[in-house]
């Protein structure tokens, strides 16, 4: 693994565990240093320093343009969720875009029954997709790379993906919107939140589901991670929400231990970014991860335990599957 993503992992300290129904949230610090300086998606539309729409008057499914006017970067996260034009769509990846910059972004669909402008422009819609589904875009957004060295998605797994957590959620609609399991779901994600709130310092986060890990996600500045806090969080609580399974286990500091130990073991491939320095991607046996590295500083970097059946993209129903494995 790249030294200076192992540098990171091994100076990430433990805040304490939070606990609330059947999910953990450990809190992760560290003191290395967070430069640069960049926006949000939030911050950047909220200042009118970024615009986001279609590819062309016809639109390309897994393309966006986005104009970034800002005198500095702006974050987009892998998973994040903008909402309008011709239908919903995720990013692929984690993209720090160039200031004063205009970039056609990967993405995939997240909504398949609409086809046809809402509004002409994208806006946030305050979601990042379920980890579960965050996994398993990213392992084939990776098997592209490896193939054509593109930043695209298995656009049917995708779907049905969503499918199934539409159909476990009850939360159909008319245009298969991921969203609407949010929207569904928003009373028991109000209370995750309220649960687990951002602590001083924190920069990441690492997740229990069931007493088992399922993943974690790191940000560079502490600013920019307070507001993704709750997107990610919501990401992993309506997985959390959805699969509870009876048992026994607790999480514990031990098993993220475990879990990082695994991590540092993955292996890995590098390729340029879609905007400002290198994307990795890591693969183990029970695990799936990325990175956003430029020059020595990691931006943002996230690891989901993952299931065979998962990494060769067998889709059983939620309710059949194993899930979490650590």
């Amino acid at each position: 693994m790249d030294p200076s993503i192992t540098k990171y992992l091994s100076s990430f300290e433990f805040g304490e565990l939070q606990h609330y129904e059947n999910m953990g949230v450990i809190p992760l610090l560290t003191s290395l240093d967070s430069s640069p300086e960049y926006l949000t998606l939030k911050e950047a539309l909220e200042k009118k320093k970024l615009k986001i729409t279609e590819v062309s008057q016809q639109g390309a499914v897994p393309e966006l343009k986005v104009i970034n006017e800002a005198e500095i970067p702006v974050l987009l996260l892998d998973g994040e969720e903008v909402v309008g034009a011709k239908q919903n769509r995720v990013l692929n990846t984690t993209i720090l875009l160039k200031e004063k910059s205009e970039t056609i972004i990967p993405v995939s669909c997240t909504e398949r029954g609409r086809w046809a402008y809402s509004s002409r422009e994208f806006s946030d819609s305050d979601t990042v997709m379920s980890t579960r589904l965050r996994s398993i875009k990213a392992k084939t957004v990776s098997d592209t790379l490896a193939d054509s060295q593109e930043y695209h998605s298995d656009q049917g797994t995708v779907w049905n993906a969503i499918e199934e957590l539409s159909e476990e959620a009850e939360a159909l609609s008319e245009t298969g919107a991921m969203k609407a399991v949010f929207d569904v779901k928003r009373k028991d994600l109000d209370a995750y939140l309220k649960a687990f709130v951002s602590v001083p310092e924190q920069k990441g986060l690492l997740v229990f589901a069931d007493g088992k890990v399922v993943g974690c996600d790191y940000i560079s500045l502490q600013s920019a991670y307070n507001l993704l806090h709750p997107k990610l969080i919501k990401s992993y609580a309506v997985d959390a929400l959805l699969q509870k399974e009876p048992n026994t286990e607790q999480p514990d500091v031990k098993k993220a231990k475990e879990f990082f130990a695994d991590v540092v073991k993955c292996q890995e491939k590098k390729y340029e970014s879609v905007g400002k320095g290198w994307d990795y991607r890591f693969e183990g046996k029970t695990l799936v991860g990325s990175a956003l590295k430029l020059e020595k500083k990691v931006i943002h970097m996230a690891f989901f335990a993952v299931s065979e059946s998962d990494k060769t993209g067998e889709m059983a129903g939620y309710r059949r599957r194993t899930r979490f494995r650590s």
